[in-house]
């Protein structure tokens, strides 16, 4: 076996893709298994280094809750979940700011630091970055038990938030002095309130006003499974919905389509759901022919 020249070949794959996608801008959303195993973590920050040296842009969001929930359980305070979403008091919101934008985010910007890249990281908070307001939930009456024709009602889930708006000017001078930003999903309310936000609908929102080439989003799975376990390497929007409504596409796979859909609207060429457990996961998505999980294109 000739392992030079298959290395060769590789980076010959890899050429028209670097031509391709140079000096297009690339969301990323980092988080699952890919952000705990050391050796994925060290994969994940070299992967980044590599796509600014070829010319790509990379921008990273960052999720952090198994880290929230090992801390929120050091100090004795208990997490309750509702529709996805940890319910969110002030003590609890203390926690997740500084894990996210004080542990979590210092972290990922030094692996990537050391081992050669330049990268600096921000809260939402940071330059009013991410405006958020006041998550409004609302009661699914299927599942109200005994009472189900009582109306949908409003569940207060605390300091849960959503994107309203996106200050892309301190990301777009981050990136026109080489830097790559790590982004925490902190955002601020218009009474100087700290939200908790999603990372997926952050990472969402970021690449839609940058109007990015890409979104990616690193999750614990292949990508879309179709009904039999499969993974499906292309989905049209139209399918997926259809997926959806037949019940082959659930839970946790649901609010990253939703997520999707509105990047693709909002102006985002493709978006790519891929597993980072995988060693490399990044570059195998964006710089081979095959890919490793799922591209989402409008219809």
């Amino acid at each position: 076996m000739n392992t030079g020249l298959d290395r060769a070949r590789i980076l010959i794959e890899a050429l028209p893709y670097i031509r391709k996608f140079n000096r297009q801008t690339m969301v990323i959303k980092y988080g699952g298994h890919a952000m705990v195993d050391a050796k994925l973590k060290k994969g994940f920050a070299l992967d980044i280094i590599l796509m600014k040296y070829v010319g790509l842009i990379p921008v990273v969001v960052h999720g952090g809750g198994p880290q929230i929930g090992k801390f929120l359980s050091k100090l004795s305070i208990k997490s309750n979940f509702v529709a996805g979403h940890r319910i969110t008091d002030e003590k609890t919101m203390d926690v997740v700011e500084m894990v996210l934008a004080g542990k979590v985010n210092k972290e990922i910007v030094a692996t990537i630091n050391h081992h050669g890249g330049q990268a600096v990281g921000l809260s939402g908070k940071d330059g009013h970055l991410i405006t958020a307001r006041k998550l409004k939930l609302i009661s699914n009456p299927d599942e109200q038990g005994d009472k189900p024709d009582n109306p949908p009602e409003m569940i207060d889930i605390g300091l849960v938030g959503e994107v309203v708006s996106i200050n892309n000017r301190i990301i777009m001078s981050l990136i026109d002095d080489q830097f790559t930003p790590v982004i925490a999903p902190v955002g601020i309310g218009k009474d100087n309130e700290t939200y908790n936000i999603n990372a997926d609908l952050v990472a969402g929102h970021i690449a839609s006003s940058l109007k990015a080439r890409k979104l990616i989003l690193l999750t614990d799975v292949e990508g879309v499974l179709d009904s039999d376990g499969n993974l499906i390497s292309s989905l049209t929007m139209d399918e997926a919905d259809r997926m959806i409504a037949r019940g082959v596409i659930k839970e946790g796979m649901i609010p990253k389509l939703q997520c999707s859909f509105d990047a693709l609207k909002g102006g985002v060429e493709k978006v790519h759901i891929i597993d980072g457990r995988k060693e490399h996961a990044l570059l195998l998505e964006i710089l081979t022919d095959e890919g490793v999980g799922t591209e989402i294109v409008l219809n």
